[in-house]
């Protein structure tokens, strides 16, 4: 018995991994797709014997050849490596999803479209007919299914199968005479010409469309037909058909409509919009700094207990002063001095996840095409931007869903000035060291610099560039839902659990590192930390450092002992100035006076989170760039170009105000 190809095809967000998981389990693969940065998720599964094979694509909006993921999803499905397309589709948003479930519908592959978030049309009060949708859609069987409750996935492999059987085909959208008289024109060239057999139509689709990809493959030179791109007519002509079946078998909608209308008059108002989203973001950081700081207290305590009881423990069993020093001094303190910052990273990763499961993060977007037009970029560069406020590696691979290379790399450049959580600890330790009630100012200013660096840089390229063109922004604007709880218990854990994750490897590996570079020299282990290899290190860096108020060779081993990860720039602090609880009063008491000693003082302190802001991301972004762009000459041009910008963008800070404090 052969085993039937599925292919599970839907729009970003539809319930789609989580219904392909349902069905896998842990039985899956993940890998590439050969010679793109797109994964493909590939599992197995059976139904009465029939073996399956379940294939993930991409999210995507259309099968246009625009973005990457549309050209690997359309190659996918063209080269017949799917017998079968399950289209699932977010019920709740049913209008903009069909618009892919049109064109699905014309490559001539069986169809079979799992109507996924059925609770959600229940919980606003809407109705679908069941018995209309699938006569209107050309008899392709549609199937209620919940990915979150795992109900109607019987029922859904079953009309998989049958359908796959019956060879069931089905062509709903009949266009005005002019261009099916085109489209008869062009099968017939297409299969004398060329002795296509399959999917004739669509290709006829295409070519009046001016796909590029099809037009390479199949150049026609009959200007009679091909007189011009009928791609708007054939798009606004499907529109048409869809608002048909909506009105058919979509009802109690427009109320809801109403009300998003009526809250986007005024989010998405052309001046208002973008004073409220900073506004809505200077909220968050409030609450980021003020509820977080006045939780962190707690763990601030569990710290002190441990680190005193490690050492009193470690002594009582007479272990060897240094491991008491390693374990202290260097794993305890390093580690320790990233946890006490969880309660701020929660409420951040927190915030984001109601913002953007609530349907707020969309006009965001949107929001900004206006300026982000101005860079020669599409509002959609605008998302990674977003996204970099909670992790930099998201970000830059959030980056696939613009069109153009060029797009994408400049996107790519300027995201990691975003303000990654990962360095809200050192924003967090200088801002109450040093800045007092005006800590949140100073920390939230970080935020905004790092925008207006990214939109110089995106605007000096910009100019730069020989060449300039329009980019239209076509952006999926969701009906505002109240944020599913365990959505987004699920999204902030994850973060939670990577920030831990961290904590307990690389930051673990790192502070090991940091402590032995401190306590041992070219005479093995030293008595004064002056004598270390650290020592020698930041003491090559200081010439370079000093101009920004940076010439403490202590901070050049923390700045080096950041590219692991951004956090590891506070561990090292601890550890370089044998501090256990930097986040405590007494500890921040003790930094501060040391630091007081070698003249390191508020505006010092202000050039080293600039410093830290534009310089080189962590690691994991560095290889995610590498791969992303299959390039190490612009990943390295890269590192060059956010090295000088920070270095000089903190002399300038240190400079200017030294000038005037």
């Amino acid at each position: 018995m052969e085993t039937i190809r599925v292919g599970f095809v839907g729009n970003p967000n539809c319930g789609k991994t989580t219904l392909f998981n349902a069905y896998t389990g842990a039985n899956l693969k993940v890998a590439n797709w050969p010679g793109v940065t797109v994964e493909k998720m590939e599992g197995e599964t059976s139904y009465k014997g029939q073996k399956i094979k379940l294939i993930d694509l991409p999210g995507i909006y259309s099968l246009t050849s625009y973005s990457i993921e549309e050209k690997v999803s359309r190659r996918c499905i063209m080269e017949h490596e799917v017998d079968v397309i399950i289209n699932i589709v977010d019920a709740s948003a049913l209008e903009r999803n069909l618009y892919l479930t049109m064109q699905l519908l014309e490559l001539g592959k069986p169809v079979v479209l799992a109507l996924n978030m059925m609770d959600i049309v229940e919980e606003r009060g809407m109705e679908i007919d069941l018995h209309r949708l699938p006569e209107m859609l050309g008899g392709i069987p549609v199937v209620p299914v919940s990915a979150r409750k795992r109900s109607g996935l019987d029922v859904l492999m079953h009309a998989a199968v049958h359908h796959f059987e019956e060879k069931h085909r089905a062509n709903v959208v009949h266009y005005d005479n002019s261009i099916e008289e085109k489209m008869k024109d062009l099968e017939e060239i297409l299969q004398n010409q060329y002795h296509i057999r399959e999917n004739v139509r669509w290709y006829a689709i295409k070519l009046l469309e001016q796909d590029e990809e099809i037009r390479e493959r199949f150049p026609l030179e009959v200007p009679e037909i091909l007189d011009r791109s009928y791609e708007k007519d054939i798009i606004n002509q499907k529109y048409d058909y869809i608002e048909e079946i909506m009105e058919d078998t979509l009802f109690y909608k427009s109320e809801k409509a109403a009300f998003t209308d009526k809250i986007d008059r005024m989010l998405t108002h052309p001046i208002w919009g973008m004073p409220i989203f900073f506004g809505v973001m200077a909220i968050v950081f409030f609450l980021t700094f003020f509820v977080g700081d006045g939780l962190k207290g707690g763990f601030e305590v569990i710290l002190d207990s441990i680190s005193n009881g490690a050492g009193q423990l470690l002594e009582h069993l007479k272990v060897a002063p240094w491991m008491i020093s390693l374990v202290v001094d260097g794993i305890i303190a390093g580690v320790g001095g990233i946890l006490t910052f969880l309660p701020n990273i929660f409420i951040l990763f927190l915030a984001l996840a109601l913002l953007e499961d609530s349907g707020y993060m969309a006009r965001v977007a949107y929001v900004m095409d206006g300026l982000m037009g101005h860079l020669g970029l599409s509002g959609k560069a605008f998302l990674p931007m977003v996204l970099g406020f909670g992790c930099t590696v998201p970000a830059v691979m959030a980056s696939r869903t613009l069109e153009k290379e060029s797009d994408r790399r400049r996107t790519i450049l300027i995201t990691p000035f975003m303000s990654c959580s990962a360095r809200l600890p050192i924003y967090v330790l200088f801002a109450d060291m040093f800045f007092g009630k005006y800590a949140m100012l100073a920390a939230f200013s970080m935020y905004f610099l790092g925008m207006l660096t990214a939109i110089v840089t995106a605007l000096v390229i910009h100019h730069l560039e020989t060449h300039t063109e329009h980019h239209t922004l076509l952006i999926e604007l969701p009906e505002y839902k109240t944020p599913n709880a365990r959505t987004i218990a699920i999204y902030v854990w994850e973060k939670i659990k990577d920030y831990l994750t961290k904590a307990g490897t690389t930051i673990f590996i790192a502070s090991i590192i940091i402590w032995f570079l401190l306590n041992f020299g070219i005479h093995g282990m030293v008595e004064e930390v002056t004598d270390s290899y650290g020592a020698i290190l930041g003491h090559w860096m200081e010439p370079i450092l000093a101009p920004a108020g940076l010439g403490m060779w202590q901070i050049g081993v923390a700045l080096i002992s950041g590219i692991s990860a951004k956090e590891v720039v506070v561990s090292s602090f601890c550890v370089l100035f044998g501090i256990n609880n930097v986040n405590s009063a007494a500890g921040m008491a003790s930094m501060t006076q040391q630091l007081a000693q070698v003249g390191f003082g508020p505006l010092n302190a202000y050039s080293m989170m600039v410093f830290c802001l534009l310089y080189i991301p962590c690691a994991a972004t560095i290889g995610t760039i590498r791969r992303e762009t299959r390039s190490m000459k612009f990943t390295l041009k890269m590192m060059v170009f956010q090295l000088l910008a920070a270095w000089m963008a903190s002399v300038f800070v240190y400079q200017i105000g030294s000038l005037f404090f």
